[in-house]
């Protein structure tokens, strides 16, 4: 690895831990810079998803103080995440990297297009805050958990999307709780992909610790940003990401 590569996944997992923190996405940052690197595309993203797992971790002992009072929710809703998530992480290690890069785009999409809706879903969907979840928040979490485990990227606008639709709570509340459950997922990657999946721990070493630090960042900065301008800016990302996989 040169010192310009270097340079290039540091920054790449600085910036992917700031946009996890904010709402997710990171994964569209740092994948795509593995790529460019000249990985293979499922190599790219069994190391993306083990390096990352610091980003989420920092992001979640940044929102600290959103979490009180909201442990017991995001505890069950974890258990439902670990379960998706086995079976996402399956999923990836036996499909054909081929099929896996022409489903990425319009996961990607979706996900971003839900979060746009996500005012009017919650509407209709309803939700009680610091009550118990609707119960059927379970199926999309564990829908997100299989999502997340397969291919990282949008996770955490998919999860935010879901939460939101069915928890009537504080856009940042929520979002801690969706921080707590890209960890969960994180974690079940990193252990099924360390132990069976072609990780490229030299691209590791570097994304992890500079993934942590931007995890950091990325919860100050959430903080600092309303509910409409943080939707709003997860939204274009993520559409923007989805078109440039396309076209790709």
């Amino acid at each position: 690895m040169t010192p310009a590569d270097l340079f290039f996944l540091v920054g790449a997992g600085l910036l992917a831990g700031a946009v996890n923190a904010l709402a997710g996405g990171g994964t569209l940052i740092s994948f795509p810079a593995l790529l460019a690197l000249g990985y293979p595309s499922l190599t790219a993203s069994v190391t993306n998803a083990v390096a990352l797992w610091p980003g989420y971790l920092g992001g979640v002992l940044g929102y600290r103080t959103e979490l009180r009072g909201q442990r017991r929710r995001a505890a069950t809703l974890s258990v439902t995440a670990v379960l998706g998530a086995g079976v996402g992480s399956a999923l990836l290690l036996v499909t054909p990297g081929r099929v896996f890069e022409s489903l990425v785009p319009w996961l990607v999409a979706f996900a971003s297009l839900a979060l746009l809706a996500q005012p009017w879903l919650r509407k209709l969907f309803g939700g009680e805050a610091d009550g118990p979840p609707n119960r059927m928040v379970y199926a999309g979490v564990f829908l997100g958990g299989c999502y997340g485990a397969y291919f990282n990227g949008g996770m955490g606008v998919l999860l935010l999307t879901v939460l939101g639709m069915f928890l009537h709570d504080n856009l940042h509340r929520v979002n801690a709780v969706r921080a707590t459950l890209a960890l969960v997922i994180s974690t079940v990657s990193v252990v099924a992909f360390g132990l069976f999946g072609p990780v490229q721990w030299q691209a590791v070493a570097v994304v992890a610790p500079a993934s942590l630090a931007g995890g950091f960042l990325g919860t100050r900065l959430a903080r600092r940003l309303s509910a409409k301008v943080l939707r709003g800016v997860v939204v274009a990302f993520g559409l923007g990401v989805a078109a440039a996989l396309a076209l790709r």
